[in-house]
């Protein structure tokens, strides 16, 4: 029974502190700051009120002067919380601003206290037995009123009071009379006893304010719950008909799909396919659910190195992409073809069944062959009598084979250089296709990168003078190493400052600075050009990419460079990137790793 009666007594307590607990502090002391504002209001007339009575009273003596001065006080500090009573009322983020209210309230109540223990302090030894009695009167009313008005806070009630009793009291025991020291004894205990009271009172509306603040809070939760569940129902049953319609769609995507796709349990067993599976390998679908797919898929040694690939995917979980295979159909013919594996997991995070999506890419792969070997063939084919005609036209403009009229070599330097440009495009069309098809070799060494850069732009000046532009480097240029081919990187260099001075206006300066970067060199190469579109920026280092086709063409170029230069750099460990210059202008930049 004492248990049991000790439980039920308990239930209402750790309730009671949980809702205490769940109160938000700031709105409590918002709504304390606010109880305190509210007495504001009377705290001044009654104070103002007291205080014309008292001066009334306390006027007459050689201490006049002294009480027109504490009257002017008391004006001064009226004046004062009326200020700080309205800009609260028009004070629009209270509960951001509570404490600094508070703040500025305790100091307002302060000073109201200090106010009224001059007054006690100076007038009481000054004056007739009635006054005194009445001084003394006065202040016991303001330090009780206080209690009501300031409770709310107690520390700042026990500040307020602190500054009207302890003056006076202090008076009272130096005053020479003995009622008045031992009175001065009883001051203490008539403080701490309205201290005591206010803090009560403090834990009163700290407590009700806080379970206010709780069960509201708890209202707008189940409030809040109730819409949510009701919110989530509505969810759920759409989320039932999405599904369902997500199932019908699905299915009939894998029915009409023109790629094949499977769906084989965590065990690798065929589960279902659709027609274009069917027709991929030449098997019904019921020849093939229920068997392991790795059997009549990939038959002979390939099955081994399949069945492996296939536990490790089902102990990742992760979805497979770009997987590439010789497959046998059933009349023994062999295609290629390119998988991807997804797998389906449950809320315990196990597979259950797997989504296999394949398509036949012999012929597609068998196009890219030919396309290549074209590209390749073509390109040297015309590389050689290109070759032969631009070293003719050298010769011809040269002045070798004799003087030639004017509007002659006009003629010839034109086709010199368009003869150059091709030969330019035929040799980046041959990079393309080494780099894509694997066949560009890199040969690595230990470069010293300040040099090469110095190497560059004496190898570049000659075409930058065409465009009237200088070529410079900024600063002196450290002694750094890094590994690449040096071959390579100067082929990158010639792009970028090549591209630099094209598109800098004439008279400009192409600047090429080189900065080390955690683990990283950089080195940039700043222009004064119009600067990189915004809608062109995602595909600079795309294939044949061209900015501005009209102005590309009149100042040359394949739109192959940039894209070249970014396989070369990652495939040398770097990568490129470009940034607007500050005034005007591109910083086309790459990092290199270096070394020592």
């Amino acid at each position: 029974m004492t248990s049991s009666s000790t439980a039920t007594a308990q239930a209402p307590t750790s309730v009671k502190a949980s809702l205490h607990q769940s109160a938000d502090p700031r709105r409590v002391l918002a709504d304390r700051v606010d109880q305190l504002y509210s007495q504001l209001p009377l705290a001044i007339v009654s104070t103002f009120v007291l205080s014309v009575v008292a001066a009334y009273e306390l006027r007459e003596g050689r201490f006049f002067e002294i009480v027109v001065f504490w009257g002017g006080l008391v004006l001064l500090l009226t004046a004062a919380n009326t200020a700080l009573y309205w800009s609260y009322r028009r004070n629009a983020n209270k509960l951001a601003e509570a404490g600094q209210l508070l703040r500025w309230l305790g100091i307002s109540a302060l000073a109201a206290g200090a106010t009224w223990g001059f007054a006690g302090a100076v007038f009481f030894p000054s004056h007739a037995d009635e006054q005194q009695v009445f001084l003394a009167f006065l202040l016991s009313v303001l330090v009780a009123g206080g209690v009501p008005i300031y409770a709310v806070s107690w520390p700042i009630y026990a500040a307020y009071a602190a500054c009207i009793l302890f003056p006076f009291t202090y008076v009272l025991a130096t005053f020479g009379n003995r009622l008045f020291a031992e009175i001065a004894l009883t001051v203490p205990a008539f403080y701490l006893l309205n201290v005591g009271i206010a803090y009560r009172l403090n834990r009163v509306f700290d407590s009700g304010y806080r379970l206010r603040h709780a069960y509201g809070k708890l209202t707008e939760d189940y409030t809040a719950l109730n819409q949510r569940l009701e919110q989530q129902l509505l969810e759920l049953e759409e989320a039932r008909r999405q599904v369902e319609a997500s199932g019908r769609k699905l299915a009939l995507f894998a029915e009409r799909s023109p790629i094949a796709v499977f769906e084989f349990d965590a065990g690798g067993n065929v589960l279902s396919v659709n027609p274009a599976a069917e027709n991929l390998f030449g098997f019904t679908a019921a020849e093939m659910t229920g068997r392991p797919g790795t059997g009549f898929m990939f038959p002979g040694e390939l099955e081994t190195d399949v069945a492996a690939r296939w536990r490790e995917f089902i102990k990742d979980r992760k979805p497979v992409f770009g997987l590439r295979y010789h497959n046998i159909r059933r009349d023994g013919s062999e295609v290629i073809c390119e998988w991807n594996l997804t797998p389906l997991v449950n809320a315990d995070n196990k597979v259950v069944s797997a989504i296999i999506q394949g398509r036949d890419i012999t012929q597609q792969l068998e196009a890219e062959r030919i396309k290549q070997e074209f590209t390749s063939t073509l390109s040297h084919e015309l590389r050689t009598p290109l070759t032969s005609i631009i070293g003719s036209l050298q010769l011809i403009n040269s002045g070798v084979m004799g003087e030639i009229e004017k509007d002659i070599l006009e003629l010839t330097s034109i086709a010199e250089r368009n003869g150059q440009r091709l030969l330019d495009l035929i040799n980046d069309i041959l990079d393309v296709e080494k780099i894509e098809s694997g066949k560009l070799t890199l040969f690595t060494e230990t470069l010293e990168l300040g040099e090469l850069l110095g190497e560059s732009l004496a190898l570049n000046r000659g075409f930058a003078d065409r465009f009237k532009v200088r070529l410079a480097t900024v600063g002196d240029l450290p002694p750094v190493k890094v590994g690449a081919d040096r071959k390579r990187v100067l082929q990158v260099m010639t792009n970028l400052l090549s591209n630099a001075a094209k598109f800098s206006p004439e008279g400009a300066t192409v600047e090429v600075t080189m900065e080390s970067i955690d683990g990283m060199v950089r080195v940039g190469v700043h222009d004064a050009g119009p600067g990189i579109p915004e809608s062109f920026r995602g595909r600079i280092f795309g294939r044949f990419a061209q900015a501005d086709m009209s102005h590309t063409r009149q100042k040359g170029g394949t739109g192959l460079g940039l894209a070249i230069c970014k396989r070369l750099l990652e495939m040398m460990g770097g990568h490129i990137g470009f940034s607007d210059r500050a005034g005007g202008g591109t910083t086309f930049w790459f990092e290199l790793p270096k070394q020592g």
